[in-house]
């Protein structure tokens, strides 16, 4: 008998697999690149002890071909029972079911499922991993999260799951900031950061703390301006390193012994590096922020009114310089706003952006050969940056070069396949 739902079908074990499916491998326990907590372990470890046995009361799901109305039994395969296993579970998150997901399932039937999984592809935690980051890669974000979804519903407590999400969500709202540009509505990219923010703020509730997703959660306040943030997320990472963290203890005889986490050294300096810059540098300043707010808003003039505030006070703090910098070029104040990003360097914001911004000033202004200069210091520090390249085609362009801006706007489409700049000038026919 098989009950169908969507493009997934329930049917009973068919006695012509039930020999196969007793034959199923035993779960093997693998070691990952990521630590998981120590219940996913001690799960693991105990379906490898005592093997996987299969429960001919639990209806099996099916997910069916792509136009597929009805199953037929003879083209059933491992590859369509796994898939459908792995929609089901994909909507399950901890011990219930989420908005859209099936009813009728329980939460014994979803964990039978995942064993299930587990029994026949005991790697599959690394094979989807990998597929979902290099569909990201390739700008497929939508199937990335998909991917992602699977194997969160296979692994609900892996805070590992929790930040690649975090960080492909990030990645698309970049990606879609990107394609729109400065003319685009920012409450249209805000609602994709805010999905990367919910999941951020899911990894940061998260006890024990996941040093990881402290780490990466600090970053993406320090990419959105929120420095106040961000410093919190940082300190926190670095006091991981004080505390005895319950994520690492070990038995001594029948009492347990907390250890303190040990951070990579790489990392907990760059987080004390963060912390101290923005606590020297003040800019923790809530004026600083609504600067950055309304600036990005749209509303220029308010944000220029708020930085010069915070630059009185702070007049040697080249972040303040950026800001004010970013909100005259958006104004098309060329000459201030190249004065203001050159100020910005001089200070000590020798960085990719902020060479990429005055590059984009120079260009306005007709000198040509600056922004040039500017455009390939800036790409050595970041060789992959996107926008440094584009800008790069985009002054090839200026300057006549039609050859070189398509060489150009190749190289991004080879980084970023689906970026709308470099498809719109590649695609209009004036470049070879």
């Amino acid at each position: 008998m098989e009950i169908k739902r969507n493009s997934i079908v329930f049917l009973s074990v068919p006695e012509s697999l039930r020999g196969q499916m007793e034959t199923l491998p035993r779960p093997h326990h693998h070691e990952h690149d990521h630590d998981h907590d120590d219940e996913e372990d001690e799960e693991l470890e105990t379906d490898d002890e005592e093997g996987f046995s299969i429960d001919p009361a639990i209806p099996i799901p099916v997910e069916l071909p792509q136009g597929e109305t009805k199953l037929d039994l003879e083209q059933l395969s491992w590859e369509m029972i796994i898939s459908g296993m792995l929609r089901v579970v994909s909507d399950f998150v901890g011990n219930s079911a989420v908005p859209g997901a099936d009813p009728e399932i329980s939460v014994e039937d979803a964990d039978y499922y995942r064993r299930f999984v587990l029994a026949v592809r005991p790697d599959i935690l690394g094979e989807f991993t990998e597929a979902a980051i290099l569909k990201a890669r390739n700008g497929d974000y939508d199937m990335a999260l998909e991917i992602i979804g699977a194997v969160r519903g296979l692994f609900p407590g892996s805070p590992v799951i929790l930040l690649d999400r975090a960080l492909i969500l990030e990645n698309r709202a970049e990606a879609l900031e990107r394609s729109l540009g400065e003319t685009a509505d920012a409450e249209e990219t805000d609602i994709e950061y805010d999905l990367a923010h919910e999941a951020y703020k899911e990894l940061l509730a998260l006890h024990p703390s996941f040093p990881d997703g402290l780490f990466n959660a600090g970053f993406f306040y320090m990419r959105r301006r929120n420095f106040s943030k961000a410093r919190d997320c940082f300190s926190s990472y670095l006091a991981l390193e004080a505390e005895a963290d319950p994520a690492t203890s070990i038995s001594v005889g029948k009492l347990p012994t907390a250890l303190p986490v040990k951070l990579p050294s790489e990392k907990r300096n760059k987080a004390r590096e963060i912390v101290r810059e923005i606590e020297s540098r003040s800019l923790d300043d809530e004026i600083f922020r609504q600067a950055y707010d309304f600036i990005r808003l749209g509303e220029e003039q308010k944000g220029l009114e708020k930085i010069r505030v915070f630059l009185e006070q702070h007049p040697l703090v080249w972040n303040g310089w950026f800001i004010l910098g970013w909100g005259l070029r958006r104004l098309s104040r060329w000459n201030d706003a190249a004065a203001a990003f050159s100020h910005a360097l001089d200070l000590g914001g020798d960085n990719s952006d902020t060479r990429n911004e005055l590059a984009i000033c120079l260009m306005e202004q007709g000198d040509y050969q600056a922004a040039r200069r500017e455009l390939e210091t800036a790409l050595r520090e970041e060789p992959e940056n996107v926008k440094i390249i584009s800008n790069l085609g985009v002054l090839a362009l200026r300057k006549g070069d039609d050859d070189e801006a398509a060489g150009f706007f190749r190289t991004v489409l080879e980084l970023e396949p689906e970026d709308p700049v470099a498809r719109e000038y590649l695609g209009s026919g004036d470049l070879a």
